[in-house]
């Protein structure tokens, strides 16, 4: 069994990511937590046990085989090196090593083959884009995605813990007509949706935005010159993304097969009665795993056009479940070291 650490322990990520451990019942042999020097020392219970949270040193990752980390690419970028050369692996949650070449970009049953190529660090994708992935390729292997446009709803706590706060003291002070000084985003987000998800870029799409572009194209390896464009935006809403989705396909499917390949598929759950009005919210997805899926359609400006809807909780699958995930790939494929140790 696996030596097990989680870097980052403290944080909403990384709370998840020790929830969805017990969970998922992943074995290990040991596990320990770390954090910044600025929240070590803090408890953390887990299993049954109570763990005092460690400073992240160099020397933490002696005899740890798994690193699951969740505390931001500067400091992945700063204990990577540390990890891979004492023979661990990293599976990391920030945009680090996400676009590296020689860095397997992975969402778990999307394209785990692409863990076998890993030398010592495993990427978890973007929010945005993980929720995506699980849609599109049982979708791709059965008609070829030709041209696909999606447009982003993200909650707050895509942010960070500041960013939940700030929806909660902007909507009080919004509602008591008192004035409120917004930090985390550019414009207020009480009431207010937000077309800014991170920078912008020198062709005017976010950073958040071409992550959707380069990293669908990374996981499903499709040609480097299919047309994809995002829109993301910010909603106030504190959990749970949601994302309009137009694509089409080079070859002719429906909205009943896309229903029935959709329904077969693993972590996805369809829901798609709209004379009902059944179809997925943010609410249906927090706390649980799936990602839903309604409103499934033929797109009328595309030929072989199909327009669906999909929602799913951005802290699990968009973050702490594929990471927890992930781990248990790589231990089921026996895949602990990377190739040239293999060797």
């Amino acid at each position: 069994m696996a030596n097990i650490a989680v870097l980052g322990a403290t944080g909403v990520v990384g709370r998840e990511i020790v929830k969805i451990l017990d969970e998922l019942k992943v074995e290990y042999n040991e596990i320990k937590f770390l954090s910044s020097a600025k929240s070590a020392g803090s408890k953390l219970d887990f299993q049954g046990k109570t763990y005092t949270v460690e400073e992240a040193k160099p020397e933490s990752f002696d005899g740890v085989n798994i690193v699951i980390a969740s505390a931001g690419a500067n400091v992945s970028k700063k204990f990577a090196p540390e990890i891979v050369k004492r023979g661990g692996v990293l599976i990391d949650n920030s945009s680090a090593f996400r676009m590296e070449k020689d860095v397997p970009l992975v969402i778990a049953y999307v394209n785990d083959e692409d863990l076998k190529n890993h030398k010592g660090i495993i990427a978890n994708p973007n929010c945005s884009t993980s929720q995506l992935m699980l849609v599109l390729k049982p979708l791709h292997e059965k008609a070829k995605i030709k041209r696909l446009i999606v447009s982003t709803y993200q909650a707050v706590s895509g942010a960070g813990l500041a960013a939940i706060n700030e929806l909660t003291a902007d909507t009080k002070a919004n509602l008591n007509g008192e004035k409120f000084n917004n930090v985390c985003f550019k414009k207020p987000i009480s009431f207010n949706v937000i077309p800014q998800i991170d920078v912008f870029c020198d062709n005017a799409y976010t950073k958040e935005e071409m992550k959707v572009v380069n990293e669908t194209k990374k996981i499903l390896h499709l040609d480097p010159q299919t047309p994809i464009s995002c829109t993301a935006v910010r909603v106030p809403v504190y959990n749970g993304h949601s994302e309009a989705v137009d694509i089409e396909f080079e070859e002719n499917i429906n909205p009943d097969e896309v229903r029935e390949i959709l329904k077969n598929t693993y972590g996805i759950k369809v829901i798609d009665n709209p004379e009902n009005y059944e179809y997925p919210t943010t609410r249906d997805a927090t706390g649980v795993d799936p990602v839903f899926v309604g409103r499934i359609r033929k797109n009328l400006a595309f030929e072989n056009g199909i327009s669906l809807w999909c929602v799913a909780d951005n802290l699990r699958i968009g973050a702490a479940l594929n990471a927890v995930r992930i781990c248990k790939k790589i231990i089921e494929m026996d895949l602990l070291t990377y190739p040239t140790a293999r060797s």
